[in-house]
């Protein structure tokens, strides 16, 4: 008995063709593409920082329109609608927190005082040199130096004149856990922050106005230390809460960005605002400088209460370091009241 083959439109019928798996398989990677990046984007939507891997992928938030281009972009070539509604979404809420958060309104009454401040973290002190060549040129009132072990502040204290820079507070002590402040404007010390890291205060005299003045260093967002860095940060929340409206500056290593809950609890905590933001430069990148510009996440702050203008914000390579330093030009104003 001879058996009939079955017509194409049977074959076709039985098994689906080689381009409808293609497209599933499509499909399904643009759906696991953006089923990583919502996952990320619901915790920024809902405030929260989350568990790891969450607070390291906020750090650099604006770098996930990559892989939720390349989603959308499969979700065509699969044509699944769905997908398409979802990666339109997806990028829609990128685009929205890229926007750099918080007010730039300008400040009320008449500048009374500029102060030129800088912070770097030289990495174990082993770019020292280098900040030193940035101090030279930049001449910052207030300078900011994270990660400064016994040899880096042994160093600044040789290298630069006592008379550029007669006042100190500083953590002396060995690796990262060192930080060092200097000011050509007279400090009053303060108590710091108690923390893994050196976190130095002190109280400014500008001009005859107390200026509050704190080093950030918290721990950074390691995944066995999230915890810990949440918990540092909050300290740093609760002292820009203690203002209570005074003249505050807090800059540093924050080891965290505006895309982090953390971070934003300070700026509303204290009425903060961020000098680089102030300035058009929320999103240029502090660190890693392995990485090329604009690569990398703006993790170097300072951060300012409203009685403050900013301009000239710069970040700077100076050699052997996994940061930017960050220099920036603040301006403070003072009511008619008050002047």
């Amino acid at each position: 008995m001879t058996t009939t083959p079955p017509t194409k439109p049977e074959a076709e019928a039985g098994t689906p063709t080689r381009g409808r798996r293609r497209r599933r398989g499509t499909a399904w990677s643009g759906g696991i593409l953006l089923a990583g990046v919502s996952a990320v984007l619901a915790f920024r939507l809902a405030d929260s920082d989350g568990p790891t891997p969450v607070p390291q992928l906020l750090a650099f938030l604006p770098w996930l329109l990559l892989p939720t281009a390349t989603a959308l972009l499969l979700t065509v070539l699969a044509r699944w609608r769905t997908g398409m509604v979802w990666g339109v979404a997806a990028l829609g809420l990128l685009a929205w927190y890229m926007e750099p958060y918080g007010n730039t309104d300008a400040p009320k009454g008449r500048a009374v005082a500029e102060l030129r401040v800088m912070t770097s973290n030289v990495e174990y002190g082993r770019e020292t040199a280098g900040l030193l060549r940035a101090v030279r040129e930049e001449r910052p009132d207030l300078l900011f130096v994270e990660e400064c072990d016994h040899a880096c502040s042994a160093t600044l204290r040789e290298e630069l004149p006592r008379a550029a820079y007669p006042y100190r507070a500083s953590v002396d002590a060995y690796g990262p856990e060192g930080s060092v402040l200097l000011s050509r404007v007279p400090l009053k010390r303060a108590p710091r922050i108690d923390a893994t890291l050196g976190m130095p205060a002190a109280v400014a005299d500008v001009k005859g106005h107390p200026v509050r003045v704190q080093l950030a260093h918290p721990m950074p967002p390691m995944p066995r230390q999230v915890g810990l860095w949440r918990e540092e940060l909050g300290k740093l929340r609760e002292y820009a809460a203690a203002g209570e409206g005074r003249s505050t500056i807090i800059a540093g290593d924050f080891n965290a960005t505006q895309d982090h809950a953390a971070f934003r609890s300070i700026l509303d905590a204290g009425r903060l605002r961020d000098a680089a933001r102030l300035d058009g430069s929320s999103r240029a990148p502090s660190w890693p400088t392995a990485m090329p510009s604009p690569l990398g996440a703006q993790i170097d702050h300072v951060l300012a209460t409203p009685d403050f203008s900013a301009r000239d914000a710069r970040f700077l390579e100076i050699g052997d370091t996994d940061h930017r330093t960050l220099v920036v030009t603040l301006t403070l104003h003072r009511p008619e009241k008050e002047s």
